[in-house]
């Protein structure tokens, strides 16, 4: 919203160092600012609060070792994290780009899925929360969103750096690295020198002019990262995880 507002000043009125706003190092820096101070004063508050509520964690018996000790920890807490996240977002940032979309949803999809679990657990005083099945379901349907958003919007794309005998200076004596943005069906892998993979050349093994399939890859492996995060604290967690639900 500040974006947009300083903008306008800087296109019509000229304010002095509202120009600022349209540099994205200078906007991430006051979003993550801005989280800081939000999550450090209002965080304690918010934590206080649920534990006046009584809105506290509720543990199974499942025999392990210190898991009493987490009886009573306040839940909900997630609450801090996501504010800490949206509000920003909703303030500095341009709210049309593709990436800032596919945050605001993804965000609020997993921080709603979170909310109805813990809902569930304190005031349903059911242990086991929303089902695991329930769960995995919407991680499969938002990871369906985001490999579509991905793969076919126009604004998602990447910049090849050019090989050294065709990069060039402008004449303004700026170094020319990168192509043009264009569409693109590579990746990056981390950890792994020349790390870009072309997923749709797993394609080219069956034959030729199927790379206009390679969703088919795309999308089933951002499903699988996304529900493998997702679920990965809580499997490894062993007192509130998937495997009980």
């Amino acid at each position: 919203m500040l974006y947009y507002l300083f903008e306008y000043l800087d296109t019509h009125y000229d304010l002095a160092g509202a120009g600022l706003f349209q540099y994205i190092s200078f906007r991430s820096a006051i979003a993550f600012i801005f989280s800081l101070l939000f999550s450090t004063i209002y965080g304690k508050q918010i934590i206080n609060y649920l534990q006046h509520k009584q809105v506290g964690e509720s543990v199974r018996d499942l025999g392990l070792e210190g898991q009493v000790e987490k009886a009573g920890t306040p839940t909900m807490g997630g609450i801090i994290i996501i504010l800490a996240t949206i509000i920003p977002v909703l303030l500095i940032s341009k709210i049309d780009n593709v990436y800032i979309i596919i945050l605001l949803v993804t965000t609020i999809w997993m921080g709603t899925i979170g909310f109805i679990d813990d809902y569930i657990k304190i005031f349903r005083k059911n242990k086991q929360g929303l089902k695991g099945r329930f769960k995995v379901l919407g991680q499969i349907t938002l990871g369906v969103f985001v490999g579509l958003m991905l793969y076919f919007h126009p604004d998602v794309t990447m910049k090849e750096k050019l090989p050294q005998k065709f990069q060039y200076e402008t004449e303004e004596g700026v170094p020319v690295l990168f192509a043009e943005a264009q569409k693109s069906t590579k990746t990056t892998i981390p950890f792994l020198k020349n790390n870009e993979l072309d997923y749709a050349g797993v394609l080219d093994l069956f034959g030729d002019g199927l790379r206009d399939y390679a969703w088919i890859i795309f999308i089933p492996i951002i499903i699988f990262i996304i529900t493998a995060v997702s679920n990965g604290a809580n499997l490894t967690d062993g007192i509130d995880g998937l495997a009980a639900g």
